[in-house]
């Protein structure tokens, strides 16, 4: 080794540096990724999200009660969708299978294109009441009036347990006037 750099002119040794230098600058070669596995199956695009037809929405803990429905009942109408006015309690077994099952989408195409409004009962009490959406069980659901109020059109109470979105569902289609 010592011969063959001794025997470098003094020039030369400076083009070999640079030459090795440039070589270490220059990025790798690239690679192409290996292609996918061949599947037996051409993979299909995943599905849509179904459209919501249920739209929940909580209502505001405050304000006047009818104004608030009014309000909704336009937004619902301007989504193509009826408004239903429903009243439940967190400690209220029915309402809970209610509500959750309407969260998950299991209601969407089972109660047509509707948007619920819910109110607390024990938060809401004395608005509902006000505003004639009282019930002795609850949960409550309500057709409104044009003015917001309770239009009389409604239902009350479901049995307790798994059963209760069962019970609930033909009884909500008959006061919509759904088939």
């Amino acid at each position: 080794m010592r011969r063959i750099v001794a025997g470098i002119r003094p020039g030369m040794g400076l083009v070999w540096a640079l030459l090795g230098v440039s070589a270490c600058t220059q990025p790798p070669p690239a690679v192409s990724p290996a292609p996918p596995p061949a599947s037996s199956a051409p993979s299909a695009p995943a599905p849509a999200p179904p459209l919501r037809q249920l739209v929940w929405r909580e209502a505001a803990a405050q304000g006047a009660l009818p104004l608030q429905v009014q309000q909704a009942a336009q937004e619902a109408q301007e989504r193509g969708q009826r408004l239903l006015v429903y009243v439940g309690a967190s400690w209220c077994e029915p309402c809970r299978y209610f509500h959750d099952a309407a969260l998950r989408g299991e209601l969407d195409g089972l109660l047509g294109p509707l948007t619920v409004l819910a109110y607390d009962a024990d938060r809401d009490g004395d608005r509902l009441a006000a505003a004639g959406y009282q019930s002795k069980m609850i949960p409550l659901l309500a057709v409104p009036a044009p003015d917001g109020r309770c239009s009389g059109k409604l239902l009350q109470g479901s049995i307790k347990g798994p059963g209760a979105v069962a019970d609930l569902v033909p009884r909500v289609r008959q006061l919509l006037g759904s088939p």
